[in-house]
């Protein structure tokens, strides 16, 4: 009988274990039986190589693209879709510019590309066509995402050497880094025109209610709505593989959703504001950690080591102090408006609101104190234990290309001869 050589796994590193627990994006991994494999029927298929754009990220032309949600992956797609309403807001424009429609006709195309409700003293107010303009950019994010990870960072992280399975969660951390720089610092840049700049919580109250907006925080708002209701769909409707920390990840993503449309429906977007910029700084942070994780471990030691202490002062310090705003605070409300809900009139804070507004924000505290502790967790252990001493992953070569069925048939075959 033949003998055989154990087969040497690659070890990840306890850092490289942290970043694959919070708030993880990480690609499950579906093991194959070890039964016996028969191979299928008909001509072979034309082998992949493991560099290769998945097949679910090819089109299949518009229509079959529509109807099951692949437009959502695929950017010439989302694009064309994107394109409609452009065309059809510039037909108008022609159309008046020349005559042919009375001039000082309403363009009724322009609710999907611009934000409405705006008042005579230039400032804006939340209006029902805020809907139409949600709906035109979850369609933008789609094409933004899908170009980018596709036409930009999958042929950057092949330049990097990054291969196989790797390439995908580069991609996603990247186009993390891309979002959440952009509008990490849109946010601080619209908190920086507020009075509650850098978290001065009693501006949270006291000017209530912010009915009015400046066209920066009210596009602003729109556009992270917009963004988290897109990744909500992909979620929800599993156009992607579902992840291992799916049941957090929607969570999360129920959590931020409520928080976002109640604090825009009753006049709360300052806070809202604040609570995105904690957000939003950490996962810069997070995403550029895991990045550099997948180029070189070894250089991702100081990466991690910066990221945990601004994720401790924006998902916690930060957070904690929002919420002791919320309890300590509220009532710096004027007492006039603090007495009613009456949405119709649109009045909404009467004394039980507190809690509407404190149970969000706890509960997204909890889930990113259950994330800060696998992050400790491990901290811990790499800096007291072992230092970075190997672990075993539990996507242990996740990079390896996954052998055809031709060869698991062989090795199939090759153990029974054994």
């Amino acid at each position: 009988m033949s003998t055989t050589k154990p087969e040497h796994r690659r070890r990840s590193s306890s850092i490289t274990s942290a970043l694959k627990q919070v708030p993880l994006n990480q690609q499950s991994t579906n093991q194959m039986p070890t039964s016996e494999i028969k191979p299928l029927s008909g001509p072979p298929r034309p082998r992949r190589k493991p560099d290769d754009l998945p097949e679910l990220y090819h089109s299949k032309g518009l229509w079959n693209d529509l109807k099951t949600g692949r437009w959502m992956l695929i950017p010439s797609s989302s694009f064309l879709l994107m394109l409609l309403p452009v065309t059809l807001y510039l037909n108008h424009n022609l159309l008046t510019h020349y005559g042919i429609l009375g001039h000082g006709t309403a363009n009724p195309f322009a609710c999907l590309l611009f934000p409405q409700g705006r008042l005579p003293n230039g400032k804006y107010t939340k209006a029902w066509t805020d809907f139409l303009f949600l709906a035109y950019y979850i369609i933008f994010w789609s094409f933004v995402r899908q170009f980018v990870t596709i036409h930009v960072l999958r042929p950057l992280a092949k330049s990097l050497g990054i291969k196989g399975g790797k390439i995908m969660r580069f991609t996603e951390q990247g186009y993390a880094v891309f979002y959440f720089g952009i509008l990490g610092v849109c946010g601080i840049y619209v908190m920086r025109g507020l009075p509650t700049w850098w978290y001065k919580t009693e501006h949270f109250w006291l000017e209530y209610p912010h009915r009015q907006m400046t066209l920066e925080l009210k596009t602003y708002y729109l556009m992270q709505a917009a963004y988290w209701l897109q990744q909500t769909i992909i979620l929800a409707a599993k156009i992607e593989k579902p992840r291992k920390d799916f049941k957090e990840l929607v969570a999360h993503h129920i959590v931020t959703l409520w928080l976002i449309g109640w604090s825009y429906t009753v006049h709360l977007t300052y806070i809202g504001v604040s609570i995105f910029v904690t957000m939003d700084v950490s996962d810069i942070f997070l995403a550029f950690a895991k990045c550099v994780n997948y180029v070189n471990e070894d250089a991702s030691a100081p990466v991690f080591a910066v990221f945990v202490c601004v994720w401790t002062y924006f998902r916690h310090y930060l957070n904690l102090f929002i919420l002791w705003s919320v309890w300590n605070q509220f009532e710096l409300i004027p007492v006039s408006e603090r007495q009613l809900f009456s949405p119709l009139d649109d009045i909404w804070m009467a004394p039980w609101m507190k809690w509407q507004i404190f149970i969000p924000i706890l509960l997204l505290q909890f889930i990113n104190l259950f994330w800060y502790f696998l992050i400790l967790r491990i901290l811990f252990r790499a800096v007291f234990s072992a230092g970075l001493k190997d672990e075993r992953s539990d996507d242990e070569d996740e990079g390896e290309a996954e052998p055809s069925t031709g060869e698991k048939v062989k090795a199939v075959k090759g153990k029974k001869a054994e």
